[in-house]
């Protein structure tokens, strides 16, 4: 029987049920290219092909800015407001047993399953100036339809289950251990909030955020009803982009979704700069 000698430097490979690297790898460039960078590229390319001087002058127009800043804004503050609330409901669906709590927990994923023109079409219904919800408000002074607090409400609606979804698990894998030894040594609840349980949290709340900016800033089937679509009130950048397309404008469409482009990228950037520091702060701070 004769042995096989294999080098010190080079073990023998294992054999594996699943490609390996070069294959897998190969197969996720592929896709990717013709799924995301190509067509990026494209758009990019015919960006640039108006020169500085055309894109400057589509994006100096104070339609296009005020689009954009409530396109962005609009989305901030919607993710802002999930931050908060889907916290708060993430926690009480994981901590607390009551009755209706499946049911109530599977209408967090409506706007999941609603076509974007349908849950428009009811916003809008109910906050309209003659609605169930827009009338009593309108005769409070508050106008919601047709405002950009409309264009608010519909980003926070759509992009609500992305927080709660992503802060769920963390909670249902939380130690409760920790909470209770800082209860024993005499720590107030909400110091246990603020000093254990929102730590622990802050990687998956900004995971949830930076998903739900990202959905909210690309919104438009669920924001054209509510939004009324006045420019330089309520008009938002994606419906902008298509009202350019429909006057054969291609380079002011390419010029507004480059923008929204580069916009994005920057914030999602710097939301996971952030999002990594926040991992090895938490990281020092359970070694030490």
């Amino acid at each position: 029987m004769s042995a096989i000698a294999t080098s010190p430097t080079s073990p023998a490979r294992t054999p594996r049920a699943l490609p390996g690297l070069t294959l897998t790898l190969g197969f996720t460039l592929t896709y990717l290219s013709l799924i995301v960078l190509i067509p990026l590229a494209g758009l990019l390319l015919r960006a640039a092909g108006l020169g500085l001087e055309g894109w400057w002058k589509v994006l100096s127009s104070e339609r296009v800015l005020h689009a954009l800043a409530l396109s962005f804004g609009g989305a901030l503050i919607a993710a802002a407001i999930n931050a908060v609330f889907g916290t708060l409901i993430a926690w009480t669906f994981v901590r607390y047993e009551f009755p209706g709590r499946r049911l109530l927990s599977g209408m967090v994923d409506l706007p999941f399953a609603l076509p974007t023109a349908v849950a428009g079409i009811a916003l809008t219904a109910l906050y309209a100036p003659d609605g169930w919800l827009g009338a009593p408000l309108a005769a409070l002074g508050l106008k919601v339809a047709y405002t950009p607090f409309g264009v608010i409400l519909a980003m926070t609606f759509i992009s609500l289950p992305f927080v709660v979804r992503t802060l769920e698990p963390v909670l249902a894998e939380a130690d409760r251990q920790y909470e209770e030894a800082a209860a024993t040594l005499g720590a107030t609840r909400w110091q246990a909030i603020t000093r254990i349980i929102l730590p622990a949290l802050l990687p998956a709340l900004l995971t949830g955020v930076t998903l739900a900016f990202a959905r909210a800033v690309g919104e438009y089937g669920s924001i054209i009803f509510i939004a009324g679509n006045l420019p330089g009130v309520s008009e938002i950048a994606p419906l902008l982009i298509m009202i350019r397309l429909e006057e054969f404008d291609y380079a002011g469409a390419t010029a507004i979704a480059t923008t929204m482009l580069a916009l994005s990228f920057a914030l999602l950037f710097g939301i996971n700069l952030l999002q990594a520091w926040s991992r090895r702060w938490d990281s020092k701070g359970v070694a030490a």
